[in-house]
């Protein structure tokens, strides 16, 4: 594998405004419709809010640019079970599931500016690399959901009410400390985070806050003295002193406190102690609202690193390795070489220790697997027996590429891909109660909307392509398909169980770059779940169905049983 590219520059703010704290763009931005985060800020200031409000914000936040589709693939590699079952993780003693909506947007839909990759490649090494690093962007993360939590609670009494924004005020207090007293030392985007913190701690909006919530730590200080008994009851209190603290600029002297409120009932005003705090609360609120909408969008940004780290944990606790792999340049668009980009030969694909991820949420045991091409754009044939890893390694392949693109942790130890403009994947389908078509019509659709969606260089996956008609049809539509795709130069990855054909063209190889590659087994012809090169002989069919009970004793020992219970009922069968 060749060295990691250096970390790409990061851009700074426009002189006088505070950059975002974005770790998912190159070029940090505000994602969130700030106006609509603000209205739901006031009103669960004001009153509190259910809980969950703030996650259509998380959720919709907008993402860079891509040409990734994923209507033409989420479905089949099951990407929201990936997110609930597999990237879930734990921060301050508790359970978080990532927005599947935004996660599985930021996933699904790789951005085509290479430098955005690289912000996402490098913030994952710094994480990787230090402990501190991690601690301090769980601590940040911690901070923001106390933060959420608060302002989602809702009071019980009108009595609460100022008391619970003083503590969403501290929380958010809380949030922008986590942010500048952490990540010492950062090279990669997780800076931005401190910098972010820094610049809000340099304010005065900042200041008002600090003072304000210092004022309602310590109004004032008691010198007390307390007499004793001989008993070690208390005899006597004696308030020796009392200071109060006068240094806040929230300090107001009782005279100035009856001043205040005599001033506003001349002016048709009445209002408490608890109401004049309250307009001090409010005014703290609203200096430093334009900071709390970035809190909230950075909510969704640390999932999509916290997530990745606990699929690393995952993996390494089942005995397995991750990776960010090494992305070839053929492939990126760079605004030079027209909409698709610069294409070349470009090195192979390579993956070591390969393995599906959605098995970590199951008991299943995981075999790694190596898959090695010569050539990034080779059409891949797979055959082997059912139950021997064929759909398993067309997810894996799936999502490997997905996540690589991503900038994120690929289920590999090691790998190299060569990024794609889109990726089309079709797994065998249920029958829909709905369908107009049968199964013939429904495969022919299939291929319709692959190549109605295929753009030069795409990345194909199909699983048991022209299963749904009978063999000789079946094999015409696959070699057009076969033929077809050639042209389009295509990352492709196919199963089928037509093996005369599939050793016919690996005979005859009628198109470029076909690869074949077939189930291994072992001595007893049981699979290995490994893939090595060359076509199955047999699909091994009475394998399967010895293992799922489905042989001739079985099924007439059935059929007795049956007429057996038939008889005690007392009826026989015709």
């Amino acid at each position: 594998m060749s060295a990691a590219p250096p970390e790409p520059a990061l851009p700074d703010a426009p002189p006088g405004q505070r950059s975002a704290p974005d770790l998912l763009s190159h070029r940090p931005a505000l994602r969130v419709d700030a106006r609509a985060v603000k209205e739901s800020l006031a009103f669960a200031f004001a009153g509190g809010a259910p809980a969950g409000a703030f996650e259509r914000h998380v959720e919709s936040a907008s993402l860079p640019a891509s040409t990734w589709d994923p209507a033409r693939f989420a479905q089949h590699v099951f990407l929201r079970e990936l997110i609930v079952g597999c990237l879930h993780f734990t921060s301050d003693g508790r359970s978080y599931i990532p927005s599947p909506a935004l996660l599985g947007r930021a996933l699904s839909q790789p951005p085509s500016d290479r430098d955005t990759v690289e912000l996402r490649r490098a913030i994952f090494r710094e994480l990787t690399g230090s402990e501190a690093q991690r601690r301090d962007l769980e601590r940040a993360y911690a901070a923001l959901r106390r933060w959420v939590a608060q302002l989602e609670t809702i009071p019980i009494s009108r009595g609460e009410g100022s008391r619970r924004r003083l503590d969403i005020l501290a929380a958010a207090k809380d949030a922008f400390d986590a942010l500048a007293g952490g990540f010492a030392g950062a090279r990669s985007g997780l800076s931005r985070l401190s910098a972010f913190g820094a610049a809000v701690r340099e304010t005065e909006a900042y200041r008002r806050l600090a003072d304000l919530l210092a004022y309602d730590e310590e109004i004032a200080t008691l010198d007390v003295r307390i007499r004793v008994g001989s008993d070690g009851h208390v005899r006597d209190l004696r308030a020796l002193s009392i200071r109060e603290n006068s240094e806040n600029r929230f300090y107001q002297s009782p005279l100035g406190r009856f001043v205040t409120k005599l001033v506003m009932l001349w002016r048709g005003y009445r209002f408490s102690d608890d109401e004049l705090l309250t307009r001090h609360v409010n005014s703290v609120f609203d200096g430093i609202e334009d900071d709390l909408v970035a809190l909230v969008q950075l909510i969704g940004d640390l999932e999509f690193y916290l997530a990745g780290l606990a699929l690393r944990d995952r993996a390494r606790a089942a005995g397995l390795a991750v990776c960010l792999p090494e992305l070839a340049s053929p492939g990126f668009s760079d605004g030079a070489h027209g909409a698709h980009g610069a294409r070349g030969e470009g090195p192979g694909r390579e993956l070591k220790g390969l393995f599906n991820p959605l098995l970590l949420a199951s008991s299943a045991s995981t075999v790694p697997c190596d898959i090695a091409t010569d050539h990034h754009d080779a059409t891949v044939i797979v055959t082997g027996p059912n139950s021997g890893g064929k759909t398993r390694l067309l997810e894996a392949l799936s999502l490997a590429q997905m996540m690589g693109q991503a900038g994120f942790f690929v289920p590999a130890a090691e790998a190299r891909l060569s990024p794609c403009h889109g990726l089309f994947v079709s797994l065998i389908e249920q029958a829909q109660a709905d369908q107009s078509e049968g199964r013939l019509g429904m495969e022919l659709l299939r291929i319709r909307s692959l190549f109605e969606a295929m753009q030069v260089g795409d990345m194909v996956v199909l699983d048991e392509l022209c299963s749904g008609t009978n063999p000789s049809e079946g094999e015409e539509i696959f070699q057009l398909v076969i033929s077809l795709l050639s042209e389009l130069r295509p990352q492709a990855f196919i199963t089928t169980h037509f093996l005369e054909l599939a050793a016919r063209l690996e005979r005859e190889r009628p198109v470029d770059r076909l690869v074949f590659l077939q189930v291994e087994l072992d001595a007893q012809q049981w699979p290995t779940y490994q893939f090595v090169d060359g076509v199955a002989r047999t699909s091994l069919a009475h394998r399967t169905a010895a293992r799922l009970g489905v042989t001739r004793e079985e099924l007439v020992a059935l059929v007795e049983r049956s007429k057996r219970a038939h008889r005690r009922r007392g009826v026989e069968p015709a």
